[in-house]
């Protein structure tokens, strides 16, 4: 009996379920290099077998795509690695390296700016640090711009990380794409932790989604952040040339920021009446 992953189609569309599943089982990177950029590939040739199988379909990088088809890259390879892909004996995937660059950094977190120019001696704009930790950080040295960013998932465990640059995320996620330019990580379908639109040289946009670290959450949309723990609500803030933008939690060392919330209740779960304040908040405001 047919399943909706396994139809026989006459389009070369593979259908967004049957991609996902595809994703889920090959780690959400090639099968061989573990490369988070990738291309879906019948095994068998779509020419050949004519429909979308999610187990006969894994995910390959432009490389090894090429190889394949070239010829260079034995089938039997590319059927050995999906049988066993590289993130998940690994854990987590290929780095890969972001081109930011440049002597002005920009990051935009639900309707809130922040830049920061180059003015020597390693000049850096940390948008958000909790209890001491930065989890986004653009650093300018040397006529370099470095990113690092960590997001974590509810349960405090780093499921991406980028630092100097340098892109990893890790296979425990229920799903992640790195579509264009724009990275998603889903905890369950049509729910999404985070949605980071990443635009070199040197700026990333974080749209949506919720920032997680030691019980404090912050919900992101659009136009607006929402620290659920005490219902402080921020839009349209800008800091240009301010070390540090949301200082939250136990930060002793922390330098001056516009936003700094040192006694904040931590996050137990219940987050409903935060949900109903941001839906007032955003009526009001016409958001």
């Amino acid at each position: 009996m047919m399943t909706e992953l396994d139809q026989p189609c006459t389009s070369r569309n593979i259908p967004l379920p049957i991609q996902r599943a595809v994703r889920q089982r090959c780690g959400f990177g090639c099968v061989i290099c573990g490369m988070p950029l990738y291309e879906y590939e019948h095994m068998s040739e779509w020419a050949v077998v004519k429909r979308h199988d999610a187990d006969e379909i894994t995910l390959l990088c432009d490389q090894h795509h090429r190889e394949k088809t070239n010829g260079l890259l034995p089938k039997q390879d590319v059927y050995d690695a999906n049988s066993n892909p590289f993130n998940l004996r690994k854990g987590v995937s290929k780095p890969y390296n972001f081109h930011f660059s440049g002597t002005e950094a920009s990051v935009n977190i639900g309707n809130n700016h922040f830049t920061c120019a180059d003015n020597g001696y390693g000049s850096q704009c940390i948008p958000l640090i909790i209890d001491s930790t930065p989890l986004i950080a653009f650093i300018l040295a040397d006529g370099h711009l470095l990113l690092n960013l960590v997001i974590y998932n509810e349960f405090n465990v780093p499921v991406l990380h980028i630092k100097n640059n340098h892109l990893l995320y890790t296979t425990i996620p229920w799903d992640i794409t790195l579509i264009g330019t724009t990275l998603t990580i889903r905890e369950a379908h049509k729910k999404i932790l985070v949605e980071i639109e990443f635009n070199p040289p040197n700026k990333i946009t974080i749209n949506r989604g919720r920032l997680l670290f030691n019980g404090i959450e912050i919900l992101i949309g659009p136009k607006h952040c929402l620290i659920t723990n005490n219902n402080t609500f921020l839009s349209g803030n800008k800091a240009f040339n301010t070390i540090a933008g949301f200082v939250l939690g136990h930060n002793p060392s922390a330098p001056p920021a516009m936003l700094n919330i040192s006694n904040l209740p931590r996050y137990l779960g219940d987050n409903k009446e935060s949900l109903a304040f941001q839906k007032e908040a955003l009526s009001r405001l016409n958001l």
